[in-house]
């Protein structure tokens, strides 16, 4: 099972860091990822497989939007099977 994190918000240093910090907390591994600057703002799309997870999806997802929020960043997580039927024609 894998899920798209996305990272949208003003650029600062150590976005990347943190994210992927919740993602080795979790033992989500990160399979995926790319990211830009766009003027002064930070997009980032990763792709994580959470087979392994030491925790729920749930928590998984909160801890991400709780780091959002902390730095004023829309941090998402959807899980494959949802972005893959948002997607389907």
């Amino acid at each position: 099972m894998k899920t798209i994190v996305s990272v949208i918000g003003k650029d600062a240093v150590g976005i990347i860091s943190q994210v992927s910090a919740i993602c080795s907390e979790c033992n989500a591994n990160i399979v995926d990822i790319t990211q830009s600057v766009l003027q002064d703002m930070f997009v980032m799309v990763m792709l994580t497989e959470i087979k392994e997870l030491n925790c729920s999806f749930a928590e998984y997802s909160a801890k991400m939007e709780e780091l959002g929020k902390k730095n004023n960043l829309d941090i998402r997580v959807m899980h494959e099977d949802i972005f893959n039927s948002m997607h389907r024609i």
